[in-house]
Order: C-alpha cells, then sequence, then structure tokens
C-alpha cells in the first residue's frame, strides 16, 4: 500500500476547533460558535459591487489593490487611528487571516519565537507553525488584558509579538498605557508587534488605541470582515514600514495574486460610503452583550465585562460546555484558545435576538440537569 508524506508543519496543527464545530452544526442548533456577524452586508456596499460586475472590473487588480482603495484606507488610517500609512505602505488581501499569513512568513524565519495571548485566536499559533517558527501563548490577568511587566521577560529574544484588542475570545480591551509599554517595550528588545485590529469598531467600554501610534517596528492588521458584516467577502489588509511590506507584497503575490477584483470595489464603497450602519451593529451587540452577560451572572457566573468584540469568555466547566452542545447550543471550549482558560467556552452574541433568547434557556435547561 501506497505510503503518503505530508510536510510536518502540517502535520503539527489541527483544523480550528471553531470550524469542526460549525460544520458538525445539526438542524435546529443555535450557532454561537463561529465569530461571523449576522447582519447582512448593508444595500449601499452590495450595490458598489454590484455596480463593479455591470462596469467589467472583474479581472485582476495591481498585487497590492486598486489604487482607489489603498487611498481610502490612508485616510481611514489617518482620520479613524492617528497613523500616517501611505496607499504604498498598504496592501490588499484575502481577509485578514490571509494577512497573518503573509506577514509570519515574511517576518519569521525557522525556530523564531512568535508570542500571542494565551486565550487567544486560534490562528496565530498555527500560522507561526507553517511558517516555521515557534509559538508561545503569553499568560494574561484576571481581566484577560496582558500584564506588561510579567511579559517583559518572555518578549526577549521573540521575534513578533501578535496583539489583538479587542481580542477575541475575551473581547479585552486594551488600554493606552498598556498598548504604548508592550510597543516601546517590544521594539527596544527588537520584537516587531502585529496588531489585529478587526474588531477596533466594537468597543462599549474604553477606546481603541492603535499600536503603531506608539512605535515604527509595528505591522497594522485589519479588515472590512466584521466592522461592515462582510466576513465571505474576504477583503482585508495590512500596513506597516515599507521594509516590510515589500517582503510581504512577495509572498501574497504568489499564494494570492491579488484579492478579488469585486470585493475590493465592495470594500472601497463600505470605507467611502455612510458609517450609520456600523454604529446601528455596534449599539445592538451593545444590548446583546448586556443580555447575554446579565443572563450569565444571574446563573451564578462570575467574569470580567467583555469591552469589545462580540464574544463573552465565561467559566462554565467542561461538563456544562458538554451539556450544552448536546443541547444544540454551539459554542466553543476554551481549550480551543490556548491552555490557560480549559474551564472556560466562548459564545458569540453575534446572532439574533430570538435565537439568543433561547440559547439562555437552552442554557438554563443544560445547567439544571
Amino acid at each position: 500500500m501506497k505510503e503518503y508524506h505530508s510536510a510536518e508543519r502540517c502535520l503539527g496543527i489541527e483544523i480550528s476547533g471553531i470550524r469542526k464545530l460549525f460544520d458538525a452544526a445539526g438542524p435546529g442548533s443555535i450557532n454561537m460558535g463561529l465569530g461571523q456577524p449576522d447582519f447582512d452586508t448593508p444595500e449601499h456596499i452590495k450595490e458598489g459591487a454590484i455596480r463593479a460586475i455591470r462596469e467589467g472590473k472583474t479581472g485582476y487588480t495591481s498585487n497590492m489593490g486598486i489604487p482607489e482603495l489603498r487611498e481610502a484606507l490612508s485616510h481611514k488610517f489617518r482620520t479613524e487611528n492617528g497613523l500616517d500609512y501611505q496607499p504604498d505602505q498598504i496592501i490588499v488581501t484575502a481577509g485578514a487571516s490571509e494577512a497573518l499569513h503573509i506577514v509570519m512568513h515574511a517576518l519569521v524565519e525557522n525556530g523564531d519565537r512568535v508570542l500571542f495571548a494565551d486565550p487567544g485566536f486560534v490562528s496565530y499559533g498555527s500560522l507561526a507553525i507553517l511558517a516555521g517558527g515557534k509559538p508561545e501563548g503569553v499568560p494574561l490577568d484576571k481581566n484577560f488584558r496582558i500584564d506588561i511587566e510579567r511579559v517583559k521577560p518572555l518578549i526577549d529574544g521573540a521575534r513578533v509579538f501578535v496583539l489583538n484588542s479587542p481580542g477575541n475570545p475575551t473581547g479585552a480591551v486594551e488600554t493606552r498605557e498598556s498598548v504604548r509599554a508592550l510597543v516601546e517595550y517590544a521594539n527596544d528588545a527588537g520584537v516587531t508587534v502585529v496588531s489585529d485590529e478587526v474588531y477596533e469598531h466594537f468597543i462599549y467600554e474604553g477606546k481603541h488605541w492603535s499600536a503603531a501610534r506608539f512605535g515604527e517596528d509595528v505591522i497594522t492588521v485589519n479588515a472590512a470582515s466584521k466592522t461592515y458584516a462582510m466576513t465571505g467577502w474576504r477583503l482585508g489588509y495590512l500596513a506597516g514600514p515599507k521594509e516590510y511590506t515589500e517582503q510581504c507584497l512577495k509572498v501574497h503575490q504568489y499564494c494570492q495574486a491579488c484579492a478579488t477584483s469585486i470585493s475590493q470595489y465592495a470594500a472601497l464603497t463600505a470605507y467611502t460610503g455612510p458609517q450609520e450602519c456600523v454604529h446601528a451593529m455596534r449599539e445592538e451587540y451593545r444590548w446583546r452583550r448586556d443580555y447575554l452577560y446579565s443572563a450569565l451572572r444571574e446563573m451564578g457566573f462570575e467574569f470580567p465585562l467583555p469591552e469589545g468584540a462580540f464574544y463573552i469568555f465565561a467559566p462554565l466547566g467542561k461538563d456544562l460546555v458538554g451539556k450544552i452542545l448536546a443541547k444544540g447550543v454551539i459554542i466553543v471550549p476554551g481549550e480551543a484558545f490556548g491552555c490557560n482558560a480549559p474551564e472556560y467556552a466562548r459564545m458569540n452574541y453575534a446572532i439574533s435576538r430570538n435565537n439568543l433568547q433561547t440559547a439562555v434557556e437552552r442554557i438554563r435547561a443544560a445547567q439544571g440537569e
């Protein structure tokens, strides 16, 4: 019988636990597992895509992305984030996932240490392994924020620190002082900070601070996916020093060529058009967060109020998580996000109010068994 040999870098990682649960969800299930808004893409953005199709803008674009979109993103960085990224420092990608992938391949050598929060987003460690790096989770404080003094010894000798604020799965928002201290210490130690800011517009307490405001050795990653309910459009981007983006472009060119032209024109409409849709989504998420948080607290669970994103990360316990899954409510066990919170579970509250209320009823029933 023929033997098939796969690369060790692939054998060393698993299929995302989030995707496994999503794919296995049965009929009647309420999916609180996948990090996806339940809102439809706003109409004016869809019309921008339709207009591009009708005008025949369906071919390859520049590897870096259409100039108009990169100009719009440069303006967005300047006015919203206080960052002076020029269009030739911005690469449009197939979602933030591709942006993170090409950054890892452009920066990480074999054996380089890549740091990120634990609990933290599932992709960071696997992308580090695929690039030949050594992933290393950084434990968080009781509020799921980075403890700068605790993390300093870990930063020394690393190649990359991935910062994610607001955080996934925790919803924690890093303070200005924390972001500044992390960036300054990392840059002084020769460590590049990769700032994943995809949830920046969904903050309910506090304020978003872009890491690149506090240092030059920073790459900023973002996407239209969450902000404009465009997950399936696969439209993200990265920005940073030209010394980095020139190398990132090489990886992007050979693995992707360019982001989808239609998605780029839709994103151009999103970033240059009315923004009321983003505000409306944020306020609805706030209501859902408050409802779910209050319900879980009434059930006796103690955990910090998530300040951003659209997740609650609560200490439900492994036994109850299993019972909740059996009731047809898809949530993600904490072990999918690292080794430091196995008794926790992530719940995405970007689902309809009716589904959220039904999910709470099923969680209460599971707890009573």
